[in-house]
């Protein structure tokens, strides 16, 4: 059976960690910060989780964990 392709514009967004769960980063720290309160910029940095729900479809996006 062949290798199967990477999807390369997930692997540039997320992470797949030890346990299974998948860890990507908060879009809006880019640009237009000044607007933005402290808090809301300090909450952008830390990471998030995908749903349950769509963790099906991302490890077939990465399937070797990316």
């Amino acid at each position: 059976m062949p290798k199967l392709k990477t999807n390369r514009s997930a692997k540039k967004r997320i992470r797949i960690t030890k346990s299974g769960k998948a860890k990507h980063f908060r879009a809006g720290k880019g640009h237009l910060l000044t607007g933005k309160r402290s808090k809301r910029k300090r909450l952008l940095g830390k990471p998030g989780y995908v749903a349950k729900g769509e963790l099906k479809s991302i490890h077939k996006m990465l399937p070797y964990g990316a």
